[in-house]
């Protein structure tokens, strides 16, 4: 059966419903959608839109208020749900939630951003050798894993506007890019990619000097899966007339 998963960062869940999100998310109609960044606990919210839609939603909430956090709704009841990583500077800011449905486990995950520069920029770097890690001692138990998510990172140069100023900006340093090329070396398939080799296609652009307007974006939100998944993955797209957010949900179609 096939199945329609988005992937998207909301910028803060309660500033998207206040720009429409409930309504487009009725018309969309995915079959799991995995958000990134809520900015919310689920009791600050009024939930009862979401069930109205037929979703069942579970949220790995940030210990602070107002900051990071993930979540999945879903119309299918999922087999079993797991929070966090059991690494405990990771999970205290609310950055995965996994869900398996059969033999296939989703993964919600909010990879930090180094923008601020120095300890933020080293806390990264870490968390993306431990979430490596994490998914490759994971993937012994569930071979088939498709990991949706905001990287914060753009992997090549067909990913970002004018890559030759980037260079030395978080989100495009060499060794964030190298992790990238590590990760596909591991065997995980950037889905965006089997359909779509063009550059220019991006999910975020920054709210200053109005760089959505004029198209100056980047591509950083990903559904990567496992090599097993290749053969199963039938579409994916990106969704840039979603302006709910400063990011636009990306989509893979999935024989699950």
């Amino acid at each position: 059966m096939l199945k329609k998963i988005y992937s998207y960062n909301v910028n803060g869940l309660r500033a998207a419903m206040n720009k429409g999100f409930d309504g487009w998310l009725a018309e969309e109609c995915p079959d799991v959608l995995c958000i990134q960044e809520t900015k919310a606990q689920p009791e600050q919210m009024d939930l009862s839109v979401f069930d109205r839609m037929g979703y069942r939603h579970y949220w790995f909430s940030a210990e602070k208020k107002g900051y990071s956090g993930v979540a999945i709704f879903t119309k299918d009841k999922p087999d079993k749900v797991v929070y966090g990583m059991d690494m405990d500077r990771y999970d205290a800011e609310g950055r995965m939630i996994r869900a398996d449905f059969g033999d296939v486990s989703v993964i919600s995950v909010y990879f930090p951003s180094g923008t601020s520069g120095g300890v933020r920029q080293d806390f990264k770097m870490v968390f993306l050798d431990d979430f490596l890690r994490y998914a490759d001692h994971l993937r012994k138990e569930r071979p088939n894993l498709i990991i949706a998510g905001d990287y914060n990172i753009a992997h090549t140069e067909n990913d970002i506007n004018h890559p030759e100023r980037h260079h030395t900006m978080s989100g495009f340093l060499p060794e964030e890019r190298a992790w990238f090329d590590r990760l596909i070396a591991h065997g995980y398939v950037d889905t965006f990619r089997l359909f779509h080799s063009q550059p220019k296609q991006y999910s975020w652009w920054s709210y200053r000097s109005q760089a959505r307007a004029k198209d100056l974006g980047w591509r950083i939100d990903y559904l990567m899966a496992t090599e097993p998944m290749r053969h199963r993955i039938r579409d994916a797209s990106i969704l840039q007339d979603a302006v709910h957010s400063d990011h636009c949900p990306v989509t893979a179609t999935i024989e699950m």
